[in-house]
């Protein structure tokens, strides 16, 4: 009698030992299945996120495809400029060479895209570097990106300043024939900041981290002068 109770008693501890493990597979096969549905729930949300944010901004008027970029020109020879308008050599470049870019323009030889990237916020006490290229936007989306951008470098702040204020930015635009009233909400409202953050994310993804940067073709160009510049679009241009 007392080996039978014995054996029963042994029976089911075995069925209770399986009984556990059976409900620790179970919760561990649970467990699993709610990593994987939240795994894939958050690969979709970023996705998705990051779908919107890279798609999320309005291009001003006259830019190039993918709105990277204000298309300048429509001659053969494409070249890419990126500058920044807080870039001290930015502003000796335009010093040295903008006439020659816009000889090149008037000469029906060269297609410019201008990417003003906003690289140098952190050398601004007020995000200058992207103020003042979502107002180049707004110029661009009026027609009169090159005028602005020209008289941007020129009344260009000092580093580590607060740069213009929006004001200034309104009033240097006016100065170049921009109409106060919309080109000045344009600015205030920052329509073109989601578009600047564009423009500079693509200028990092195409391995671009200084400025001024100039592109003839394809390739980037090492003498940024004069000389060189037309050396290099001859060179392309044949």
């Amino acid at each position: 009698m007392s080996s039978r109770k014995g054996q029963k008693g042994a029976s089911k501890v075995v069925r209770q030992q399986l009984a556990r493990e059976r409900r620790r597979k179970r919760t561990l096969w649970v467990s699993a299945a709610a990593v994987a549905v939240l795994l894939i729930a958050g690969l979709i949300g970023w996705s998705v996120w990051s779908g919107q944010r890279s798609g999320d901004f309005t291009a001003p008027a006259n830019t190039a495809e993918g709105g990277t970029g204000v298309v300048v020109g429509s001659g053969p020879v494409t070249v890419d400029i990126y500058e920044d308008f807080l870039c001290p050599v930015c502003h000796q470049f335009e010093q040295t060479s903008g006439a020659t870019i816009n000889q090149l323009i008037d000469e029906g030889k060269i297609r410019v895209v201008y990417h003003p990237v906003a690289f140098l916020n952190r050398f601004s006490t007020t995000e200058y570097s992207t103020r003042s290229s979502a107002a180049s936007g707004c110029a661009a989306d009026a027609g009169k990106y090159k005028e602005y951008a020209t008289a941007l470098f020129d009344k260009q702040p000092p580093e580590g300043s607060a740069g213009l204020s929006d004001d200034e930015l309104i009033d240097i635009g006016a100065g170049v024939g921009l109409n106060r009233d919309s080109f000045g909400s344009c600015v205030r409202d920052g329509t073109f900041k989601p578009w600047t953050e564009h423009v500079t994310d693509q200028a990092s993804r195409n391995n671009v981290n200084a400025t001024p940067t100039i592109v003839v073709d394809g390739e980037q160009l090492g003498d940024r002068s004069p000389e060189g510049i037309r050396a290099a679009v001859e060179a392309a241009g044949k």
